[in-house]
């Protein structure tokens, strides 16, 4: 890449890694991931600006890099890993070569704990076994472990395990123990729809277990769907299941939504019997909200909560949300306020009546299951509990919206698509950055926007001396073209402003084509007008140079040759009709030295610091006032190199004498030019010579 500052970012979930490094060309950037979770991962490669680095604005003075950014994906997936059927024992013996067995064990929806426990260690003395446990991927060493030398029995317990995943099960033996360990591993799993029964060894379909039509399969598979787990050769038998449960295990029916798409990045969720939804003091009230894969991913999603403050009759309470992936929380006092568990981690919302509005807004949120817990509790001196007999009445609104409020003033919402990703993006501007525009630490202040507008609306008060000079000179047509872009500049700069000092009359991009037309004409008619061609001439390249600057302008309008082409081929014709007179004449052109010093001298050099400074010089830091400075020499310059009047020769040459007459025929001035009648000639009309 060139030797350049690039910086590489995967994630994907929770999981994220963050490169950044300098590399030379064709020079690869490894990075690997192990243990990753299953679901999508994205990759993002950018080349970060140099703050000293300026950016000119002109294109075509310097050769833009081209970068090439070819992604390698390889993936080593590891095969036929055990499956933990939940109530049965799986017996391992792991060989003094083998350090480690991986199993994995399927956790549907409505599971409220995973109890995984290892018995009958056998073959060296207190068990020499770590037990470790991950979801969606293979357990790493800093994932949830138990040491079963020290912990009797070796029993891990995870509560509010993600729902519809695999969990994997990672048990490795103690460095440095010899011989052969053999050992038994069983998995358990807690229904919350059911709290005092756990799943039973032989669990039938979601469709036939006793719970509300509001439970069911969020979506993917269900453990009562798999086939039924044999007993080959004996190695599983079914464990005994618990009858008693704890009634914080106890989950609640989760409300669906309806999903609307309305545009891209425009979908409303809307809920049954809503969007006014009550929140019951005995128990939460949860929603799910899923976002599907690629087409929800790329926006905002957003949610919003009111509260009716007269429904509290009074109290002293606060609904709290919780809005978690993959998994509801449950009614945990403490977890409600905090919306985090030791697993398990969350976004937060309340309102009271003092507060009773809460906005949350995710970016790029990540597809599937959003669940929205709303709990209320009220302020008692010991914290918060449960109340009695209030049910609070809250306005519920989710939506997915492209930006955060369509980036504001100082900012454009843009649709994006890379390799058939969609997604979208704030650009802001006047120095605002954010994922809204919204962070104003590096903001241009309203006092510098309208600076910088009137810097670049009033300087081009200065074309009115070119225009007086035109029409002093009889130049009509190039005063006209003046007024024009004098016009249509000032209009333009006050619709270009990127700030909230913004007025625009017309579209933006018809202002920016006239302006810039009307700033290339200027210099192609003055150009031209300096050659003294011919009228029909000076028209006809008046014609042509406007329909090919159109042309041109329309192809890019920020390239370089569009200011030097036509001014190039202008002066190349100027330079052909001086030389011609000069020769023809045998005495330089223009003749008088004080047009010279005087005129073109100064005016040649104010139009090369003009376009000195709009080719070099002027970047998007400094535009405001060297594009002001531009338009103040541009002016200038025009008004010194604009030719004078013609002056009219109104004398007459004497007429050719005729042969074998002594006599010469005058012809009377006043007569010739149409001042008298014919008739009335005078003798005085013929002199003799």
């Amino acid at each position: 890449m060139g030797g350049k500052r690039t910086t590489t970012s995967l994630g994907g979930g929770p999981g994220h890694i963050w490169m950044e490094g300098t590399w030379a060309d064709c020079t690869p950037a490894p990075c690997c991931s192990v243990g990753s979770a299953a679901g999508d991962w994205w990759l993002c490669a950018a080349i970060l600006p140099c703050p000293m680095l300026t950016v000119l604005l002109v294109q075509g003075l310097y050769e833009e890099c081209q970068y090439l950014f070819q992604p390698q994906l390889i993936v080593q997936r590891m095969v036929n890993i055990a499956v933990l059927y939940p109530g049965y024992f799986t017996e391992q013996s792991m060989a003094p070569h083998n350090h480690s067995c991986l199993y994995k064990v399927f956790v549907p929806s409505y599971t409220s704990r995973v109890l995984v426990e290892v018995l009958q260690c056998r073959g060296a003395e207190g068990c020499p076994l770590w037990l470790r446990v991950r979801a969606k991927a293979p357990p790493l060493h800093n994932s949830t472990a138990l040491d079963c030398q020290e912990h009797a029995p070796c029993q891990l317990v995870l509560d509010l395990p993600f729902w519809q995943h695999w969990y994997y099960v990672l048990v490795e033996k103690h460095p440095g123990v010899p011989g052969t360990v053999s050992f038994q591993v069983t998995v358990q799993l807690t229904d919350c729809s059911r709290p005092s029964l756990a799943r039973p060894p032989f669990l039938p379909s979601s469709t036939s277990m006793n719970m509300p039509h509001s439970f069911g399969s969020v979506g993917g598979l269900v453990l009562g769907d798999s086939p039924l787990p044999t007993s080959p050769n004996g190695t599983k038998h079914p464990v005994s299941i618990p009858t008693t449960s704890p009634a914080s295990e106890l989950c609640w029916p989760v409300h669906p939504t309806l999903r609307n798409e309305l545009d891209t990045f425009s979908v409303h969720f809307y809920i049954f019997f809503g969007p006014n939804v009550s929140v019951p003091p005995d128990r939460p009230a949860v929603f799910v909200i899923n976002l599907l894969p690629m087409l929800d991913s790329g926006g905002v999603l957003n949610l919003e909560l009111r509260l009716n403050v007269s429904s509290l009759c009074g109290e002293n309470a606060t609904v709290f949300g919780c809005l978690n992936h993959e998994v509801p929380l449950m009614s945990s006092d403490n977890a409600s306020v905090t919306c985090e568990t030791e697993s398990l981690a969350g976004f937060l919302l309340s309102v009271n009546a003092t507060a009773s509005l809460s906005r949350l807004r995710i970016p790029y949120p990540q597809t599937g299951s959003w669940y929205l817990s709303l709990r209320l509790l009220c302020a008692t001196e010991h914290g918060f509990e449960p109340c009695t007999n209030v049910t609070a009445e809250v306005y519920l609104r989710a939506y997915l919206s492209p930006c955060i409020n369509d980036c504001g003033i100082y900012g454009q919402c843009k649709l994006l698509r890379t390799n058939n990703y969609p997604y979208a993006a704030c650009e802001c501007k006047a120095g605002w950055n954010g994922w809204g525009c919204t962070d104003n630490a590096e903001a241009f202040s309203y006092g510098f926007q309208l600076l910088s507008t009137l810097l670049l609306c009033l300087s081009n008060v200065m074309f009115v001396l070119p225009v007086a000079i035109a029409i002093r000179s009889h130049c009509l047509l190039e005063a006209a073209i003046y007024i024009f872009t004098m016009f249509f500049s000032t209009f333009y700069h006050a619709c270009d402003q990127p700030g909230i000092v913004v007025f625009c009359i017309m579209e933006h991009d018809v202002l920016q084509f006239c302006d810039f037309l009307g700033s290339l004409m200027s210099v192609w008619v003055t150009v031209i007008a300096m050659a003294r061609l011919q009228p029909v001439v000076k028209q006809v390249l008046y014609l042509l140079g406007a329909m090919l600057l159109s042309m041109a302008l329309q192809m890019d309008r920020h390239g370089l040759w569009n200011l030097l082409g036509p001014s190039l081929f202008a002066l190349g014709i100027m330079a052909v009709t001086w030389t011609a007179r000069t020769i023809r004449r045998r005495h330089c052109y223009p003749p008088t030295w004080k047009r010279w010093a005087f005129y073109l001298c100064p005016g040649m050099l104010i139009a090369a610091a003009a376009v000195l400074l709009y080719a070099f010089v002027e970047t998007e830091e400094n535009y405001f006032y060297i594009h002001s400075i531009w338009h103040l020499l541009i002016a200038s310059s025009v008004g010194f190199l604009l030719p004078p009047r013609a002056k009219p020769n109104g004398r007459l040459g004497p007429l050719p004498r005729r042969n074998g007459c002594r006599y010469q025929l005058c012809i009377n001035e006043q007569e010739e030019l149409g001042l008298v009648d014919t008739a009335m000639a005078s003798i005085n009309s013929i002199c003799t010579s």
